[in-house]
């Protein structure tokens, strides 16, 4: 019997890392490393949390008794890169560099790619990072924006979207680079992507204010009093946007970004709750119709995926708009690690190459 690959795959969050080691698809073993508002408030940047990060999963590991020698890659979360069609990219020195200097911001999935390639450069074994936030295959209509200075931007739930695309596929019979499929995030943020034969060539930035409104994020906004709004109450870019990202959305309305909360307030007759949580369920479903003539109509399959697609009640009324436009298929939560994972199996089994970053 073929040995399996064995790795271990890192996913750095805002205040936590997440770490598991794989054997093939099956987890050995998983943990959530957590990191203090304290601990993380004595460093001035993100990059600088590096050898905290790093020390918290050695030691995690080492005290797991989990021999290195045995690791056949390291995988990780990818962060804010420049633009890059989707895929399993080797770390490499650029990647790094761009990483390190946080090319399209700071975030604390930059920090994944580097603490990979330090780890697997002692093993002397490859390090990559798959379908980061940034993956761009966007056809050219889809850039232009209305305003010429401004050109629209592909930054979403690549990983998940990916991933879950590639199941549905799967379920369909047909690979994914065969498949026309609309697949809706549902999370903190709210994606909404056209998957046409294997690249997603529309979708609206879930993260700078595109597409519904979610849980945490304002989406599209009217221009013009979003301007007055931030010239009335005198808010430079960076305060507005805290507002707009993170306390927008559902947040702004009910002071909580917790759909089950939600939930529980409309069946105990709370009406503004309803009202709010059903116009987000609507924008949504704009979002998804929005996207079936990019398709022309020729649309294998709606995808629902994310943390609320566990929600019977959003899910029941989603599907009410949107069961016209062709079959829904239902993979609740997402699953990062396995995703990454399963990305980096693809090129150590030789699926599918590896990328440059370049």
């Amino acid at each position: 019997m073929k040995k399996e690959h064995r790795l271990l795959v890192i996913n750095p969050g805002s205040t936590s890392t997440k770490i598991a080691i794989f054997d093939g698809e099956k987890p050995l073993f998983e943990k959530k490393l957590s990191h203090s508002p304290e601990e993380l408030n004595e460093y001035d940047s993100i990059i600088d949390q590096y050898d905290l990060r790093k020390e918290s999963i050695l030691s995690t590991l080492d005290e797991q008794g989990i021999n290195f020698n045995k690791l056949d890659a390291v995988v990780a979360r990818g962060g804010l890169l420049k633009p890059i069609s989707g895929g399993t990219y080797r770390v490499n020195d650029l990647m790094i560099e761009h990483l390190q200097q946080g090319y399209q911001g700071e975030h604390a999935s930059n920090l994944g790619g580097i603490i990979a390639k330090e780890i697997s450069k002692q093993l002397d074994i490859p390090s990559y990072i798959v379908d980061p936030v940034v993956v761009d295959e966007l056809q050219d209509l889809a850039r232009i924006s209305g305003f010429e200075p401004v050109e629209r931007r592909s930054i979403f739930h690549a990983l998940n979207q990916k991933a879950v695309a590639r199941q549905a596929a799967s379920s369909l019979n047909k690979s994914y680079e065969d498949a026309n499929l609309i697949v809706v995030h549902l999370g903190g943020g709210i994606s909404v992507g056209v998957h046409e034969n294997g690249k997603v060539i529309d979708v609206n930035n879930a993260l700078d204010g595109e597409g519904p409104f979610s849980p945490e994020r304002s989406g599209g906004l009217p221009n013009a009093d979003l301007v007055k709004y931030s010239e009335t109450n005198n808010l430079e870019w960076k305060d507005l946007k805290r507002k707009l990202i993170g306390n927008g959305g559902i947040v702004s309305y009910l002071n909580t970004n917790d759909g089950r909360e939600v939930v529980d307030r409309i069946e105990s007759g709370d009406e503004k709750a309803k009202l709010i949580y059903d116009a987000m369920i609507y924008q949504t479903a704009k979002e998804v119709g929005s996207c079936a003539p990019v398709l022309k109509g020729s649309i294998d399959g709606i995808v629902l995926t994310g943390g609320l697609a566990h929600d019977d009640y959003l899910v029941t009324k989603l599907k009410q708009y949107i069961n016209f436009l062709g079959d829904v298929l239902v993979f609740p939560g997402e699953d990062e690690m396995q995703s990454l994972a399963e990305g980096c199996l693809r090129v150590l089994r030789g699926e599918e190459p590896a990328k440059e970053y370049s």
